[in-house]
């Protein structure tokens, strides 16, 4: 199947894949699309680069030239034109490479720095490409690093590992097998090295280069190709018809206004047409005024970059859309071109629609969300659905006063609810006075991951705390001595020496003997001249009671004492949280019940059956 078809008098373009890459910060993700792109043009003769807005276009010849010399390990023949490599990296711009019900990237490369294995956005970019379905390969970068390792520039990874010394080849395989293979596996996929997978549908490819010396580059180029191509033999189309698309980026440009940076994944877009994409108030139709290209072999990603006009652009392909009233234009939206104005009311329609799936306010209590973008928002919402968060009001847009009025509505009803998620976005200074009046937790930040990680560990300590507080508010199993010459005072109230046996015993907490009779409660405890708010079990304090206690009547020297804990009290310390209080609480607990039931108290062999149960539990493990 050639690149062009004709067919009657129409001229009709295959379509290439689109691939993004994702990982990391710094585990070289722009080095290694920047040695694509410079072993691509330095094959120039052989048909070259083609450079789009955020992405760039190497040709199937250019891909079959660089990748010759594995033609006897990877036989590669490609129907392909080529691959489109979006080249502004990056997990907020893969968020926005959306369409209904996944992405508009048809595979992925992510890459891992083998030094340090698989970190934070490395989680991220995962779960991003799973949720979308986007099939990936890994790229293990940076093999020059490996101690011993002898590079050779350009050299595809299965010659130049057979150079490698045995040592060098050691280490290689340690690494790829004992951090990337186990940490694939406990997410639930297969991986191995390229060279040694049969089936490449059921095993996550892994292509050992280096973004610096090139080294793996031609096998990277060759199995990318090979996979796209098999992943996509029933998704090969041609390039026809209006245009589908999706927005990365809304941006001011001198002299042009405001204009879209978009992906094209279908179809023809042409100087004229109109086009319909979602706006922050409402859908915008509105007509191309021009299309724009950066000029053949410039780095679009430099400053002063110039940039030609055409007249048409063929899927797959980055370009840059000039027209009227683009202001609200919304990044992460669909793009799509309509043949008259009638056409573009019901795509409106259905692409206002798919925005009433992102921007919402439900009635219930839940999270505030608020991004940057429609492609972020989606992916923020798609991973607190994951972890049955449920969200109150979820929008694109800086933190304002209303959010913040909104979380402390939720915030009085379930504190861990009432907070706000803001992706790449500012607090506006009419909602910082009001946070401090409502005190809100906001969580700022730019990468996803960390967002549901900082919010992960706030929500378990605020549980931790409020589990804490109702514990505190127990009165828990506890027992001492009293020391024989340490009475201090014998009444009015009681002061004692006391040794702690068991459990723990806090001011406020009321006593009983070994008989069950009432002793009273603990005034206060202290060290020397220190109050303590509570004791463990080991300590040797100080300890005043006050009511109808009397030293030598009702207790004596070497008697030991219990807390009064009652049955409500003891059955929640055993059920709500058993995992919170010790073996020695548990102990001191039976001993507490046993002394209640014999003292008349029936109901306390609720609590005597419920702590045999445990136990032996206990002992069975």
């Amino acid at each position: 199947m050639s690149q062009i078809q004709s067919q009657g008098s129409q001229t009709k373009k295959l379509r290439q894949p689109i691939v993004v890459v994702l990982g990391h910060v710094d585990h070289g993700k722009t080095s290694l699309l920047d040695k694509i792109r410079s072993t691509a043009i330095a094959a120039r003769e052989a048909g070259g680069i083609t450079q789009h807005i955020g992405a760039s276009i190497v040709p199937s010849d250019v891909i079959e030239k660089i990748s010759e010399p594995l033609k006897k390990i990877v036989p590669i023949k490609l129907t392909i034109p080529g691959l489109l490599f979006i080249d502004t990296p990056g997990h907020e711009l893969f968020s926005n490479l959306r369409k209904r019900g996944g992405s508009i990237a048809d595979f992925a490369i992510l890459v891992i720095d083998i030094t340090k294995g698989l970190q934070d956005q490395t989680y991220e970019a995962i779960d991003l490409l799973k949720s979308r379905k986007v099939p990936f390969l890994v790229a293990a970068n940076k093999i020059d690093r490996i101690p011993g390792w002898e590079s050779f520039s350009d050299q595809p990874f299965a010659i130049s590992f057979q150079k490698q010394s045995n040592k060098a080849k050691e280490e290689l395989e340690k690494i790829i097998y004992g951090t990337i293979v186990i940490k694939l596996s406990e997410l639930g996929f297969q991986s191995d090295l390229y060279t040694k997978i049969r089936d490449f549908t059921k095993t996550i490819a892994i292509v050992p280069l280096s973004a610096k010396t090139g080294e793996g580059v031609p096998d990277l180029l060759a199995v990318l190709a090979g996979l796209a191509q098999q992943y996509l033999k029933n998704k090969l189309v041609f390039a026809e018809g209006p245009a589908k698309g999706s927005i990365l980026e809304v941006k001011e440009v001198e002299g042009l206004g405001t204009v879209l940076d978009a992906i094209i994944y279908d179809g023809v877009i042409r100087v004229g047409d109109i086009i319909v994409l979602n706006g922050k108030n409402g859908p915008i139709i509105t007509t191309v005024r021009s299309l724009l290209m950066p000029s053949p072999l410039s780095d679009m990603r430099a400053r002063g970059t110039r940039f030609v006009g055409v007249q048409e652009v063929y899927a797959a392909a980055g370009v840059r859309i000039a027209a009227a009233n683009l202001e609200n234009a919304l990044a992460g939206s669909s793009i799509q071109v309509a043949n008259n104005y009638e056409e573009a009311e019901k795509i409106s329609k259905m692409l206002q629609s798919e925005v009433k799936e992102l921007i919402f306010k439900a009635e219930n209590n839940g999270i505030i969300i608020k991004a940057d973008t429609l492609g972020t928002l989606e992916a923020l919402i798609e991973a607190f659905k994951r972890m049955n968060i449920p969200i109150r009001i979820a929008d694109i847009g800086n933190v304002n006063k209303s959010d913040i009025l909104e979380a402390s509505l939720t915030a009085k009803k379930d504190r861990s609810l009432g907070v706000i998620i803001a992706f790449n976005v500012k607090i506006l200074p009419e909602a910082e006075a009001e946070l401090s009046n409502n005190n809100i937790k906001v969580f700022q930040n730019n990468i996803i991951y960390h967002l549901i990680e900082e919010y992960n560990e706030w929500r378990e300590k605020l549980k931790e705390e409020e589990i804490q507080k109702e514990l505190n508010s127990l009165i828990r199993p506890g027992k001492f001595k009293i020391l024989p010459g340490y009475v201090f005072r014998r009444s009015d109230p009681a002061i004692v020496g006391v040794e702690v046996s068991g459990g723990i015993i806090k001011p406020g907490y009321p006593l009983i003997n070994e008989k069950g009779k009432d002793l009273g409660r603990i005034m206060a405890i202290k060290d020397k001249d220190k109050s303590l708010e509570y004791a463990k079990v080991g300590s040797t304090i100080a300890v005043s009671i006050e009511g109808k206690i009397l030293i030598g009547r009702h207790v004596n020297e070497g008697d030991v004492i219990y807390t009064d804990v009652p049955q409500e009290h003891a059955i929640k310390l055993i059920t709500q949280f058993k995992n919170y209080i010790s073996n020695d609480e548990l102990l001191t607990l039976k001993e507490i019940a046993e002394i209640k039931k014999n003292a008349g108290f029936k109901e306390y062999n609720i609590v005597l059956s419920k702590i045999k149960e445990i136990l032996d539990k206990k002992s069975n493990k």
